[in-house]
């Protein structure tokens, strides 16, 4: 069952306006990755704008996940991976030698498809992540849980319980808390990887308005596997097949008129 078309959803497609002039954040230059032997990705290149909505997708397997990890190194923290070609965020190469990996994962944010609260309070979810960021008062501490919690939508759900745990929440409730989490040490960047493939549509439709509302104030990239949602929520699309990129345009010449007769055949249900 689709997510349901909100007011906010439904101008979002009638009226999408694609940004463009707005800087290039993110530059991918003919990357390529590598398991082992295996080429997971295969000399990718695209340049993502700053605070648009982008959206991957292809089938299972077609390495879209893949790429949304290499934006932040999280490929890193896997056994036998090589990575060529480039990675630019602001200019700069982030796999460069001199890169401190844990200060771009502060600029580059994620939110997985499972929500993952720690199991601490409400409060605890949020502040823990401040406080390993050097932010010890507890005036400030408050003051940026309840910017989190707006942000996401969450606070006047919780403001009253916010020493309950995270995980008494429900579902679409626990994501809407780890991208609190996320954007709580301010990042320039927001990658989502499917955050909402576990929710029931009504949760889902509030993760779609929440990534309306974000994009103001963040670069999101986001996974899918719901070519609806891509339409729904994005301002460009980019299709990968078998670990290469396929097709990147605005969202709107993807789904209305691609340039690919495969990328056709992938939106239109043909296959995938």
């Amino acid at each position: 069952m689709a997510a349901p078309l909100t007011t906010k959803i439904a101008e979002n497609l009638i009226n999408s306006s694609v940004p463009t002039q707005t800087r290039e954040i993110i530059n991918v230059c003919e990357l390529s990755l590598y398991y082992g032997a295996a080429r997971a990705l295969a000399e990718i290149s695209l340049k993502i704008r700053e605070n648009v909505v982008t959206a991957f997708i292809g089938p299972s397997g077609c390495g879209k996940s893949t790429l949304l990890r290499c934006l932040n190194r999280m490929n890193d923290l896997i056994d036998n991976v090589r990575i060529d070609g480039r990675c630019e965020i602001g200019g700069h190469d982030i796999y460069g030698p001199e890169v401190d990996v844990i200060e771009l994962r502060k600029r580059v944010g994620m939110v997985f498809q499972k929500s993952n609260p720690f199991p601490k309070s409400i409060y605890e979810n949020i502040a823990y992540a401040l406080r390993l960021h050097g932010m010890k008062k507890k005036s400030d501490l408050d003051a940026m849980v309840e910017k989190s919690l707006r942000q996401a939508a969450l606070w006047e759900e919780v403001k009253d319980r916010l020493h309950s745990s995270g995980l008494g929440l429900s579902g679409g409730q626990q994501q809407r808390l780890c991208i609190a989490r996320a954007v709580a040490i301010q990042p320039e960047i927001l990658l989502m990887d499917e955050p909402a493939s576990a929710l029931d549509p009504l949760a889902t439709a509030r993760i779609e308005e929440l990534v309306l509302d974000l994009k103001k104030d963040y670069t999101i990239v986001i996974v899918t596997h719901n070519m609806q949602q891509a339409a729904r929520v994005s301002d460009y699309t980019a299709f990968f097949y078998l670990g290469r990129l396929v097709e990147f345009n605005t969202t709107r010449k993807v789904f209305t008129n691609p340039s690919q007769k495969q990328t056709e055949d992938y939106v239109t249900g043909r296959f995938g």
